[in-house]
């Protein structure tokens, strides 16, 4: 059994080409980042609404687009090629993953996996900060 994190992406970006752990530079998807290296996983990827599944060391071009103005038609597309992306990467029957992600990033792959969590889940961003920045200095 591997523990893998999924974080979801952000809208603020770098204006060029980076590594995607780089590109995304809100606050929020930093701290996720740094919670998520805290937990010690096998494996952290992104969960991009242009790219889908991204490995933290995938160049990206930066992009505008959300899985939050898409339809549920578009979001469930976007969700089967995410799946399709984890096959061979993820274990769906024995793998943790754990989600920090917004509730449309992982509403269609939650039922995929059969052990899951999401710490923030029900947070508000400013939760979701404070809440990250408590864990992150306490693992220090």
């Amino acid at each position: 059994m591997k523990k893998i994190i999924l974080i979801s992406c952000v809208s603020k970006k770098l204006s060029y080409k980076a590594r995607a752990k780089d590109l995304y530079i809100s606050p929020l998807f930093k701290m996720n980042l740094a919670f998520a290296h805290s937990l010690h996983p096998n494996k952290i990827f992104i969960l991009s609404a242009k790219y889908g599944l991204v490995d933290l060391e995938q160049e990206l071009e930066p992009y505008e687009q959300t899985l939050n103005t898409m339809y549920v038609n578009e979001i469930k597309r976007w969700a089967e090629k995410v799946r399709e992306q984890m096959e061979g990467k993820i274990d769906f029957k024995n793998d943790e993953v754990v989600f920090l992600a917004g509730e449309k990033y992982r509403k269609y792959l939650l039922p995929l996996f059969n052990k899951t969590s999401v710490p923030l889940q029900g947070l508000s961003i400013g939760k979701q900060l404070q809440y990250l920045k408590n864990k992150i200095s306490y693992a220090e």
